[in-house]
């Protein structure tokens, strides 16, 4: 085998690696916004609940009360 050769195979096949690699970006971000929609979705829904809102709630009146007296 030639260097030429050599060259030329090594060149396709980098080629091919950035284009099969082009799209795995596309499908990482979009897993990356499905995940974060889905936590999103799951903060609001612990958020609303009683026990969340007063833990939140008793967490700032202790901050604040520890700060202003």
């Amino acid at each position: 085998m030639s260097t030429h050769n050599s060259r030329t195979t090594v060149t396709r096949v980098l080629a091919r690696i950035r284009r099969e690699d082009a799209g795995m970006t596309t499908v990482e971000y979009a897993v990356g916004t499905v995940a974060a929609a889905g936590f999103g979705g799951l903060l609001i829904k612990l958020l609303m609940s009683d026990e969340a809102r007063n833990l939140i709630w008793g967490l700032i009146s202790n901050a604040l009360s520890a700060l202003f007296g």
